[in-house]
């Protein structure tokens, strides 16, 4: 646990190797209650995942979430584990970010998927993309970091 009520199930650590983190967003998730079993199992994957707008609605797309193991149910059609995924939020929310989005052309990618109460929630970042030398700035940033951190202790 890492609050009260708080579960985090899975983190998008690439994100923020790839993309800078300008704003970050929370949102609920429109899951079947399989889904629901399979996240808290840990079997979710947002590595290549985003957040894309289809008629002034959010979805997740590219999300992994394997099929519940127990699910079994005789005549259903098989289950898509990439099914794209309605993001819950208020209307107005969503008008902002997706000004913000077409402006600057921005990214929504998903940054850690956790269970706050009862209720699955995402968490959802306007992202721009790092450029090579950009990363190599971050790395460079977090060495140092590691290095000074290591002196305080040995001193």
């Amino acid at each position: 646990m890492t609050g009260e009520g708080i579960k985090v199930f899975a983190t998008n650590r690439a994100a923020r190797h790839f993309y800078e983190v300008l704003e970050t967003y929370e949102a609920g998730i429109a899951l079947m209650g399989y889904e629901v079993k399979s996240i808290r199992s840990g079997w979710i994957q947002l590595k290549e995942a985003y957040a894309g707008f289809q008629n002034r609605e959010l979805f997740l797309l590219g999300c992994h979430i394997t099929p519940w193991s127990h699910h079994t149910v005789e005549g259903l059609t098989p289950i898509d584990p990439i099914r794209p995924r309605k993001l819950l939020m208020h209307r107005e929310e969503l008008r902002k970010i997706k000004n913000k989005a077409d402006e600057k052309g921005l990214t929504l990618i998903p940054l850690k998927v956790y269970q706050s109460g009862r209720k699955m929630k995402i968490e959802i970042a306007l992202c721009k993309g790092k450029k090579l030398f950009d990363k190599r700035e971050s790395i460079k940033k977090r060495d140092i970091e590691r290095d000074r951190a290591y002196e305080s202790k040995r001193s």
